[in-house]
């Protein structure tokens, strides 16, 4: 072979390999061309497909719970940003109270605070009768709130059943029953929003909620059916997962919660009523569906959306990008509760032992 004939060989052998060599490289081009194209699409649709941010001055929201804690958080910051507002909830000396503190947050003089005294989870004919009173009084209902709950910590052979049907009644059916006697009037309209406060421990099942937990996860499944029938008429639906709160309903919770329980919350801050409810009526207004609350609230949010509804296509690529990091995240968190849990049955069992010992 003479060296011409050589050079022109090693020439051919080099283009030709070059091109492989620089394969991957084209085709990394290409799919983040593609990837590219593909978002500036989402995002020029994305408006076709979030819903228009609500007004709530001169709206009537009606806030179940509303005599304290969240609720009464909600009520206020609603009317500072001119809402007309109806407090729904057992106590009547609470209500009366509640209302006063919600007063004093009037941005105008034509605002209304309404006190009903019932309770949301007992009968539905009573809710609907008192919710008719309402309408009569300020108007349709514009924004529904549902806050009234109650809560249980105890190891799952420790709670009376009678309290496993009790707290399924408030937390949710307490939902139920307002919802339903607004839904037909806001369908009519067009027009609603409508918030169900769940918890984190409606995200996930932790030591010592086995009565709590699946009243609040029963809500997101209410509400993600709920919104699928609803979106056509644009009612938007929010489930807000709080953490931890510092509430009188959280204080009291702390009185009977296992010490596993206490350890595990004890991983997260408590968050102040004013700080929560800013951020659940601010997503209320804007129509997301899932409102959650610092980086551990966003976290579990992203890790248990599932097939949830996404108002936003910003939203959804979160989703789809945090996932993985996130169940690493949660992974550890999880190793850490076991360990907890564990360290606890081990110290119990040793005291017992020691206990048995001296008698």
């Amino acid at each position: 072979m003479s060296s011409e004939e050589l050079s022109s060989s090693i020439t051919d052998w080099f283009f030709f390999n070059s091109w492989w060599l620089l394969l991957p490289f084209v085709m990394l081009l290409v799919i983040a061309a593609f990837i590219v194209a593909f978002v500036l699409l989402l995002y020029m649709i994305s408006p076709l497909i979030s819903p228009k941010p609500f007004k709530l001055n001169g709206a009537h929201v009606v806030v179940t719970g509303g005599s304290s804690g969240i609720g009464k958080s909600i009520a206020m910051e609603c009317y500072r940003q001119g809402a007309f507002i109806t407090l729904v909830a057992r106590d009547e000396t609470k209500l009366v109270l509640a209302k006063k503190e919600v007063e004093k947050c009037a941005i105008n003089d034509k605002q209304v605070v309404l006190c009903i005294s019932v309770d949301v989870s007992s009968d539905y004919g009573q809710v609907e009768s008192v919710i008719k009173q309402a309408q009569e009084k300020l108007g349709p209902v514009d924004m529904l709130v549902n806050c009234a709950g109650t809560s249980i910590a105890g190891k799952f052979e420790d709670v009376d059943m009678d309290r496993f049907k009790k707290i399924m009644e408030v937390n949710f059916l307490g939902s139920v029953y307002p919802t339903r006697a607004v839904i037909t009037t806001m369908k009519e309209r067009r027009m609603g929003r409508i918030m169900f406060v769940s918890s984190q421990a409606g995200q996930i099942g932790l030591f010592g909620y086995t009565a709590y937990s699946p009243s609040k996860f029963a809500l997101r499944g209410l509400a993600e059916s709920l919104q699928m029938e609803m979106k056509p008429y644009n009612i938007y639906v929010t489930v807000a997962y709080p953490p931890d709160t510092d509430t009188p309903g959280f204080a009291e919770e702390n009185k009977t919660k296992p010490l596993e329980t206490r350890l595990i919350s004890e991983t997260a801050a408590v968050c102040q009523p004013d700080q929560v409810a800013k951020i659940f009526v601010k997503d209320t207004v804007q129509g997301n569906f899932n409102s959650s609350v610092g980086p551990d609230g966003y976290m579990l949010s992203a890790l248990t959306c599932g097939m949830s509804p996404v108002t936003s296509i910003t939203e959804g690529l979160q989703q789809i990008v945090t996932m993985g990091l996130f169940r690493t995240i949660a992974l550890f968190y999880l190793c850490s509760f076991d360990s907890i849990v564990r360290r606890c049955m081990i110290q119990r069992e040793q005291t017992k032992a020691a206990d048995n010992k001296k008698e």
